[in-house]
């Protein structure tokens, strides 16, 4: 097998998928754990459990499709957060999905795995503004200009420290992949 094509983690780690949005995260999510697209909860792979944004999302469309994005997104996020925080205090390995450039909640999830005995890694997924936006169109879920420049403005120089080798704390390690290595990865492997 490609050396590429694996990472591995300490069993108990909590492992952040980070992009902008629309930089694939939940493609890479749905590709190596067989994720469907219509969970509601996040989905157990053995002892680490799967967590993407769009299951809270669907998991709240029933009760607030009427209502506009604006307000439903961050009951979305919090529930997003909530449970990854829950899964991680139960002792599980997680994989999640994130957005990674708020550094308050980085912050907390490192936290709370140090207080089970683990740590946070980081896998960045560093696609190009254009790639994440066709990504956006692809998936029917475009965020808006001013939010995605937003976006740009905290992902890039986290991946730039990414890629200088400097430490990221709160996170014990850090994966950069770009398009081509995120598709030549075939699993996260927790040892």
């Amino acid at each position: 097998m490609d050396p590429g094509s694996v990472l591995c983690y300490p069993a108990g780690s909590l492992v952040l998928v980070a992009g902008l949005p629309g930089a694939g995260k939940t493609t890479l999510l749905d590709r190596l754990y067989g994720l469907r697209g219509d969970e509601t909860a996040p989905v157990p792979a053995g002892d680490v459990r799967v967590i993407d944004s769009r299951q809270a999302r669907n998991w709240w469309a029933r009760f607030l499709r009427p209502l506009p994005a604006r307000l439903r997104t961050p009951l979305i996020q919090a529930t997003h957060v909530w449970r990854i925080g829950r899964a991680i205090l139960a002792g599980h390995g997680v994989v999640a999905h994130t957005r990674g450039t708020w550094p308050h909640i980085l912050h907390l999830f490192a936290w709370l795995a140090r207080r089970r005995g683990h740590r946070l890694h980081l896998i960045l997924l560093d696609v190009d503004p254009h790639t994440a936006r066709a990504g956006q169109v692809a998936r029917g879920r475009v965020v808006t200009a001013a939010t995605f420049a937003r976006h740009c403005r905290r992902w890039y120089p986290l991946v730039d420290r990414a890629r200088g080798g400097d430490p990221m704390p709160p996170a014990a390690g850090v994966t950069v992949l770009d398009r081509d290595a995120a598709d030549r990865l075939k699993t996260i492997h927790f040892i």
